[in-house]
């Protein structure tokens, strides 16, 4: 296992002739972690531990010139104002030389606490709002990084890779119309509207069957059922990210389905707890994600890693990115001092880290990475929009062509 992740830490493992600035006590990496929070603790519990994978095998090469990495973890309330500022406040307090989180639900306030010390936070928001605020006030927010694409692409993107699905003969859908179910924060609106934004530029092509509002919690959705039998379109795209009320969909979905229907339920299969809440049910559903683990070498090695240590139940999205984000962190501070945070941030603009779940970049007024193939159409350039479909009860990659496992199988209730 070690020497087949060799190559993703290469540039960590390496000890160079320290600098003056390198002595010095053990670099700290503030990481915020839903713990008690009504959201996310799954997902959270994913980053942590690929945040720790790194740390120690980082530490175990010596850390970064001789200074071991040490995450100080403070519990997050991913739904308040509040929880949020506090939690970042907290960590700028005990002197971290970065903050790297999985991801916040309320931007602006995570940010904003971050800007008040000007150190390095690095984010997995894969939010649009977070990065134009970037884009908007450069200098506020200049050592502020979202380590993946934004979720524009879980609803425009989608519609494009339809037209694969289709083109590849794999598919053929029962129509083009297209039925969204959508939650009501800022997070599911912006994939909705995007996925519209999609279809109206189709030329026709797609057609906008419905729109049906859902309120989290769910608690019951026998009436969003019975208007997709109504609509009876094509395709369902359900724009919602808790995996435990998608699994409740999906059990309900396959005692009452619509018949023909390519079911997409965008996100939240990604939580590990989906196909064991589901029991079955989910089979055929497909989802997908911005910032995934390709089952390449490399992500394969990871993945054997993760489940020796913490179990078969593995999310398919945060574990990688932790174990990304920190070797980022380490190789900047090769050769920039933790303690400078103007010039670490002036490195991560200038990083290129082929990481495992895609190659990093951040040389952009978003600073963020490119999205593949939307963005660049260069596989090794980007962080691969990754499409699953669950077969035989395993989310099993099938868009894009070059990192499919398996093609897509006509669910059981369209044949």
């Amino acid at each position: 296992m070690v020497s087949r992740l060799a190559g993703v830490a290469a540039a960590t493992a390496i000890t160079l002739a320290a600098p003056a600035w390198a002595e010095g006590d053990d670099i700290l990496i503030g990481i915020p972690t839903a713990q008690t929070s009504l959201a996310g603790v799954a997902d959270h519990a994913d980053w942590l531990n690929g945040v720790n994978m790194a740390i120690d095998d980082i530490n175990s090469h010596g850390g970064v010139n001789g200074r071991m990495l040490r995450a100080e973890v403070v519990d997050i309330d991913l739904l308040s104002p509040e929880g949020t500022v506090g939690a970042i406040q907290a960590l700028n307090a005990r002197g971290v030389s970065a903050i790297a989180s999985a991801f916040v639900i309320i931007p602006q306030p995570a940010m904003d606490a971050a800007a008040a010390t000007g150190v390095p936070y690095m984010h997995g928001n894969t939010s649009l709002a977070s990065v134009q605020l970037v884009e908007q006030n450069p200098e506020r927010y200049r050592n502020i990084f979202m380590i993946d694409p934004d979720e524009t692409w879980y609803g425009y993107g989608f519609v494009r890779y339809l037209d694969r699905l289709e083109a590849s003969g794999d598919w053929t859908p029962a129509n083009h119309r297209i039925h969204i179910v959508q939650e009501q924060i800022a997070y599911t609106q912006v994939i909705s509207q995007a996925a519209q934004r999609a279809i109206a530029d189709s030329d026709g092509r797609w057609e906008l069957a419905a729109v049906t509002d859902i309120q989290f919690p769910v608690q019951d959705w026998t009436p969003v059922i019975n208007a997709l039998k109504d609509e009876g379109a094509g395709v369902i795209f359900v724009s919602h990210w808790v995996a435990a009320e998608l699994a409740a969909f999906a059990q309900q979905f396959a005692y009452d389905p619509t018949p023909d229907s390519l079911v997409y339920l965008q996100y939240g299969p990604s939580q590990p707890e989906f196909l064991d809440l589901a029991r079955g049910a989910g089979e055929g559903m497909i989802w997908g994600t911005v910032l995934g683990t390709p089952r390449t070498e490399q992500g394969i090695a990871f993945r054997e890693a993760y489940m020796a240590q913490h179990g078969e139940n593995m999310g398919e999205v945060y574990p990688a990115s932790g174990w990304d984000t920190i070797h980022m962190l380490a190789q900047v501070w090769q050769t920039v001092d933790p303690a400078d945070f103007d010039a670490v941030g002036n490195a991560i603009r200038a990083l290129r880290y082929e990481g495992i779940a895609g190659t990093y970049t951040f040389d952009r007024p978003q600073q963020r990475p490119l999205n593949y193939p939307w963005e660049t159409d260069v596989l090794a350039d980007g962080i691969p929009h990754l499409i699953y479909q669950v077969q035989d009860n395993h989310h099993t990659i099938i868009l894009p062509a070059e990192l499919a496992e398996s093609s897509y199988r006509t669910p059981a209730w369209a044949q």
